[in-house]
């Protein structure tokens, strides 16, 4: 299955030291050679926000151009909006991108790759799909 990977583990595979040599960061590596990841512009842009040399910035945004952003449509919004709706009755909070992310990864037919717990909380009420969870 292809991944929509999160920013979460993004970040974790970027960082030098220990961090870069973590499980997700190793999973990333190997989905990247497997042809297997997935991007959209929302992410793209939490990766590259906040990175204060323009060096850096340019090297990373070279290296992000290997993957293609996903269409996102209207619908996806539409989706994401009844996801943060739905998820908000059942007391579970999230952003705007989380929702999108879902949206977003059901209508491509994508495993959502992340760190972030909140994931874990939204598959219990929405139909996504966790990568390298059970």
């Amino acid at each position: 299955m292809k991944v929509l990977v999160d920013t979460s583990v993004w970040s974790l595979a970027l960082r030098r030291g220990r961090q870069s040599a973590s499980a997700p960061a190793v999973d990333l590596r190997n989905l990247i050679s497997d042809g297997r990841v997935r991007m959209i512009g929302p992410i793209r842009q939490e990766i590259l926000s906040g990175i204060r040399d323009e060096a850096q910035f340019r090297e990373l945004e070279v290296h992000l151009a290997a993957f293609p952003d996903l269409p996102i449509t209207t619908a996806d919004h539409v989706t994401a909006a009844q996801f943060f709706n739905l998820c908000r009755t059942k007391g579970i909070q999230g952003s705007n991108t989380d929702f999108l992310i879902c949206a977003v990864a059901i209508h491509h037919t994508l495993a959502i790759f992340t760190t972030d717990n909140d994931f874990t909380l939204y598959a219990a009420h929405l139909p996504i799909v966790l990568h390298g969870r059970t």
